[in-house]
């Protein structure tokens, strides 16, 4: 890369960073007296458990056990970027502090991530236009959904159009506010990059298998992603070598192939193993389903940059040798990643977006990437695919601009959970409502019932039970039982926990009540 690359690629990864930043500034200028600003915009119930894990962080832990779940834990290796930078964090403002730390991880991963986007993206496209063309469209494109959003139809077959909620599929929501996300893109197209390379010189092979196993410690899933798409090019290499019998290429990729994947594999194997004997992983694992929508969703998404990218692959498959395929085997294994006989399936296909429009840049540039015709195509690729990154971002700004749940969090609420915080000993078990749970573990380092989707084990079967705890009607001795079976140390008494009720009291009285301000109650479980 040359001078101007580098300025090119840090200059657009500032204007990325502060227009990301940009919504979650409005919100803390917003923050009063009445309420306090949980650090997001958007998936606030996965953010606050980010929060939450940095919070545990800070108080020492270094394997993960999520605080939404009264299960035993063994604990496992796991989220370590958020337990490792909440070390970092101490002593008075502890949230603002997390939060603050979230974004700066955010914001200093987005360069990272730009630049392997582009050094990815220069290994197929020479022209320095059409590289930065695909390197924005890589980081901030869209497909169709703002138009399926216009037409009324945002729930089409079940689904919201993938551009407006899966940073897999294309990469501008993790840029917004998934840190761990944009550092895992950055390491999974490191490492392909270095693949790639591995045939001139043999010790990139290792160095794509330790940066395979650094991407295992942050998104250990996407390293099953980059096997995929390594074997997917091995494959497309002796298909295309077959008649020509140039075993030697063929044998050379093998070579580096298992370089990178003897390098990186302690880590997926370790995660295998975790997850199949732990029990509370397990359940964990059952319950956490993110299945891909109906195919057409993936048409409306990527529909956009079929013909360029069909067109691009083509290029690249007859005019040079494996080197180039690798953008066109992401692409064709696409399909496969995200129908796979898997519960995780829609986080499989993470980075083929960068693939596509790789491939598109190809189609459209090469010998006549100055006709006008082929750049007035890729200006006009490039305005279809903005207004969904516009309306996320707008969005953004709307809600900061109007406080309310889940966003912001009555200011008494968090009056109530930060004395729970300097009260109680960390770890202890709180019973709360799920809303109310899915926040307290971001301000506290307790423990809830359920609060979590996917980390809450038996969620399905704890919601009644803890509905029926706040019941007037049920009984004291059932009411006991339930705690006991928790190990809960405190009952939590809200507005959320009052609307389960049904009343203005749900007659605890069996238990001490130790904090009582502006309509939030905590209660002590007595010891037996």
């Amino acid at each position: 890369m040359t001078k101007r690359e580098w300025i090119w690629c840090l200059a657009y990864s500032g204007l990325l960073a502060g227009l990301t930043t940009l919504p979650y500034l409005v919100a803390y200028s917003v923050q009063g007296q009445a309420w306090r600003y949980t650090g997001f915009v958007f998936g606030v119930e996965d953010g606050n458990s980010y929060i939450a894990k940095m919070l545990s962080g800070s108080y020492g832990a270094w394997l993960f056990q999520t605080p939404y779940t009264a299960e035993h834990q063994a604990g496992v290796v796991a989220f370590l970027p958020y337990l490792l930078l909440g070390r970092l964090a101490a002593g008075a403002g502890l949230h603002e502090q997390l939060v603050a730390i979230f974004h700066l991880f955010r914001i200093l991963a987005t360069p990272l991530a730009v630049l392997a986007a582009y050094r990815f993206i220069g290994h197929f496209v020479q022209d320095l236009g059409w590289r930065r063309w695909a390197t924005v469209l890589a980081t901030v494109g869209g497909g169709l959904g703002w138009l399926l959003v216009l037409l009324g139809k945002d729930t089409w077959l079940g689904s919201l159009p993938l551009d407006l909620y899966s940073p897999e599929s294309f990469g501008f929501l993790a840029f917004y506010g998934l840190p761990h996300l944009v550092l895992a893109r950055a390491l999974l197209l490191f490492g392909l990059t270095a693949y790639l390379e591995s045939p001139a010189d043999s010790r990139r092979g290792w160095l794509a298998g330790g940066v395979l196993l650094t991407l295992g410690l942050v998104q250990p899933l996407a390293v099953v992603s980059a096997y995929a798409v390594i074997a997917a090019h091995l494959v497309l290499t002796t298909l295309m070598n077959w008649r020509r019998h140039e075993w030697t290429v063929v044998k050379g990729w093998l070579r580096s192939a298992g370089q990178a994947v003897l390098v990186s594999s302690p880590i997926v194997i370790y995660t295998v193993v975790a997850f199949s004997r732990d029990p509370y992983l397990r359940a964990w694992s059952a319950q956490n389903r993110i299945l891909s929508p109906h195919p057409a969703h993936y048409l409306a998404a990527y529909g956009l940059m079929l013909v360029p990218g069909v067109i691009g692959g083509w290029k690249v498959l007859r005019r040079n040798g494996p080197e180039t395929w690798l953008p066109a085997a992401w692409v064709i294994v696409l399909p496969l990643l995200a129908y796979a006989p898997y519960n995780l399936q829609r986080r499989l296909p993470e980075g083929a977006w960068v693939a596509l429009v790789t491939l598109a840049a190809v189609g459209l540039g090469g010998r006549v990437a100055g006709r006008p015709r082929r750049r007035w195509a890729g200006l006009a690729l490039l305005a279809v695919a903005a207004p969904s990154t516009l309306l996320l971002l707008a969005g953004g700004v709307t809600t900061a601009l109007r406080p309310a749940q889940p966003v912001f969090r009555p200011a008494a609420e968090v009056a109530a959970f930060e004395w729970l915080r300097d009260e109680a000993s960390p770890g202890s078990v709180v019973l709360a409502a799920y809303e109310t749970s899915n926040a307290f573990p971001a301000w506290a380092p307790i423990r809830v019932v359920a609060g979590h989707g996917p980390e809450s084990a038996g969620l399905e079967r704890l919601l009644p039970q803890v509905q029926a705890f706040y019941t007037p009607g049920e009984s004291e001795q059932s009411r006991r039982a339930f705690l006991a079976a928790h190990d809960v140390g405190f009952v939590f008494f809200g507005p959320r926990e009052r609307a389960l009720a049904g009343s203005g009291s749900a007659d605890l009285g069996f238990l001490d009540r130790v904090y009582q301000a502006q309509g939030y109650e905590i209660y002590a479980v007595p010891a037996p």
